[in-house]
């Protein structure tokens, strides 16, 4: 019996969903490339999440000008989380994928994602990416590019963490989206975090790697200084503890746990911190931010002080991240995070480039 899922003549093979907001100056690069792709069954749903500038004119020129492939979803101001969610619900191809506004993509993006995800059978298909400097053109790193063996993400959890989190290198498959959990409170910002764990969690075939760089994450000047506020910081620490709760009542494996509490140790006990201690205002102190995410990591995700993928033995035998990860750990535990982020962020501005985790 054929599946649901077959493709035919009127199915798109992916669906690209791009959210714009306050990004007209980079609408037609992102859209342009989109277009050229040389995988020709697909379709692209531009989501205007009612940005204030002239995106919604500029997307309905293109929706006129390419019918046969470009749909424009207009709502009301919701941020990313529901953007996406808004063109996801509307897609009809057997994969989506997602493409931020203000980046651009190689002609092969869609056909490798393609490609590896009918090769492999895949849930998820992860492909490398360019950091890019917007005001020079020029390449700062290129990650998630090697070859790397497609794996379960409940049989083999540990190699998860070694993943970058964001949605727009990746493809999923749409009934994955469709059955998994949603968020009821989404975070304001860390919105790929939640998305990447829960479609983890639903994912019942192999995580694939097209093994290539197709697309061009663009990094704005300053970018790599990028503070948060207290408020953001409390939207995410609700929204993870509701990650957390979808995890214990669909009865995850322990691995797999253990691997959701090492990945929010990472973004929410490093990177936040990290991100926190570029606050220059005084309006709040650092180890008083950084006790109260101690005690929120040992309150909803309690492994992470002796979690098997945290451990020496675990670096030892990965490598690469892990042993990043590993040290850092050690100074959290010790209560030398500050000096850790300040020693951090002096090496971000002598040598004027980020030092990828």
């Amino acid at each position: 019996m054929a599946s649901q899922e077959t493709v035919n003549e009127t199915t798109p093979k992916i669906s690209i969903v791009v959210p714009f907001y306050k990004t007209e100056a980079y609408l037609n690069r992102c859209l342009d490339s989109l277009l050229a792709q040389t995988l020709k069954d697909i379709e692209i749903i531009c989501v205007n999440d009612e940005s204030p500038d002239n995106c919604l004119i500029k997307l309905r020129e293109y929706e006129n000008d390419y019918p046969d492939i470009i749909r424009v979803v207009d709502k009301r101001n919701g941020g990313l989380w529901a953007a996406r969610w808004s063109g996801t619900d509307k897609a009809r191809g057997k994969y989506v994928t997602y493409v931020d506004s203000d980046d651009y993509v190689d002609p092969e993006f869609a056909e490798s994602f393609w490609n590896t995800a009918v090769r492999e059978d895949a849930d998820v298909v992860v492909c490398g990416f360019n950091r890019v400097a917007e005001e020079t053109g020029k390449t700062l790193s290129t990650e998630m590019a090697s070859q790397m063996q497609s794996f379960c993400a409940h049989e083999q959890p540990g190699k998860l963490i070694q993943i970058n989190p964001a949605a727009w290198n990746k493809c999923f498959r749409r009934s994955l989206l469709i059955r998994m959990d949603r968020l009821e409170e989404p975070p304001a910002i860390l919105e790929d975090v939640t998305l990447s764990q829960l479609a983890y969690l639903a994912s019942t075939k192999p995580i694939a790697f097209t093994g290539n760089a197709t697309y061009q994450y663009m990094i704005h000047e300053n970018s790599m200084i990028n503070t948060v506020t207290l408020p953001q910081v409390e939207s995410v620490k609700r929204a993870l503890t509701e990650v957390a709760h979808h995890f214990d009542s669909d009865d995850a494996e322990l691995a797999l746990r253990q691997s959701l509490d090492a990945t929010v140790f990472l973004h929410l006990g490093v990177s936040m911190s990290f991100r926190l201690s570029c606050n220059k205002d005084g309006t709040f102190s650092l180890t008083g931010q950084i006790k109260k995410t101690t005690e929120y990591l040992d309150c909803n995700f309690p492994s992470w002080r002796k979690n098997p993928y945290l451990t020496f033995s675990y670096a030892r035998k990965h490598g690469g991240a892990y042993s990043k990860l590993y040290l850092a750990s050690l100074a959290y535990k010790a209560h030398l995070m500050g000096p850790a982020l300040a020693t951090y962020r002096f090496l971000l501005n002598v040598l004027g480039k980020e030092i990828k985790w």
